[in-house]
């Protein structure tokens, strides 16, 4: 079962526009989605590769990356990405 790791900030505003997006996709396909600040957890940040934020990594159960994408992304283009990976 694939989840997706979100990452943000506080003070970012695409995050923000982003964020619910993310949480209809989720919620109408059945996927899990972890949510985390860029900066108040560095370590996993990095274990990903983030950079820039907003950015999605889509893992498989075992935490695995399939895909990561940044910036955000209209709900057709998530939806169907998320249907297609894993």
């Amino acid at each position: 079962m694939k989840k997706i790791i979100y990452f943000s900030t506080t003070w970012c505003g695409p995050c923000k526009a982003f964020k619910p997006v993310v949480q209809e996709v989720s919620q109408e396909l059945g996927i899990q989605v972890s949510y985390t600040d860029a900066e108040a957890d560095p370590t996993l940040a990095k274990m990903y590769n983030v950079t820039s934020v907003p950015t999605i990594v889509i893992t498989d159960q075992t935490g695995t990356a399939l895909y990561r994408h940044t910036g955000p992304m209209p709900k057709g283009q998530l939806s169907q990405l998320l249907r297609t990976i894993g």
